[in-house]
């Protein structure tokens, strides 16, 4: 039997493979980080360029600013003048609506001095306002008409009467129908001839213009009975041109 020698030496190690256990025990120090400033170079032309350009932007931002400011300066003048134009606005319709009201007035102050004029040019007169009786059939009242004026004969009575306007010579006859007996006075006032007679009534309302150009008229106011006559008379100056009635 042979025996084979076995080599129990352990096998050289290669120092340069084996590394040391990592100690795992305590954390593990870590080395603050440090900014490394690289230093870079700009050419003076680029840093000409770039100062431009800021300086650029700045004078747009300038420009842009004060555009802005000038915006809304104009903007509240623009504001300021519409508000000054709803004012005056308001103002002139106030001034039309003035004007319409004091033209109004004026006309109608206006009417009035033509209305003065016209009565100053032809004023009217009450003549004969107080009541009278009559007591039977001899009796009469009897007023003058005048003359230039326009006679307005308004009368009213308790019972029946009769009223005549009568021509100066027409009351000439009537009073000699009287005195040679042919009537009483109630028939011969109103049957002797008349301008304008009224038989038998109890108001009158007669407005008799042949007296604006001729003074020789008279109204006649007979009853056959006691009545009482309350006269409302009255006469607007008014005359003619010319002659008229029985003047003419």
């Amino acid at each position: 039997m042979n025996l084979t020698p076995v080599d129990t030496t352990p096998p050289a190690t290669d120092e340069g493979t084996l590394q040391p256990t990592q100690d795992y025990s305590r954390p593990a120090e870590i080395r603050p980080f440090r900014a490394v400033r690289t230093s870079v170079f700009v050419p003076r032309e680029r840093r000409l360029w770039t100062a431009a350009l800021a300086a650029a932007l700045l004078v747009t931002a300038g420009g842009l600013g004060i555009l802005y400011a000038d915006d809304t300066s104009k903007q509240s003048s623009i504001d300021s003048l519409t508000l000054a134009n709803e004012s005056l606005t308001g103002h002139s319709q106030n001034l039309q609506v003035a004007l319409t009201v004091t033209h109004s007035q004026l006309t109608a102050s206006q009417a009035q001095v033509d209305s003065l004029s016209a009565e100053l040019k032809h004023p009217t007169l009450g003549i004969w306002n107080v009541p009278v009786q009559l007591h039977n059939s001899t009796e009469y009242l009897s007023s003058t008409v005048p003359d230039t004026f326009t006679y307005h004969l308004k009368l009213t009575s308790s019972g029946p009467m009769s009223v005549s306007i009568l021509s100066t010579t027409q009351f000439k006859d009537a009073i000699l129908c009287v005195y040679n007996g042919r009537g009483n006075t109630n028939w011969c006032m109103h049957n002797s001839g008349a301008v304008r007679g009224f038989i038998g009534v109890t108001s009158v309302n007669y407005d008799f213009i042949l007296a604006e150009g001729c003074a020789a008229y008279l109204v006649v106011i007979t009853s056959d009975r006691a009545v009482t006559v309350t006269p409302d008379v009255s006469a607007t100056y008014n005359p003619a041109a010319t002659a008229t009635g029985s003047c003419a």
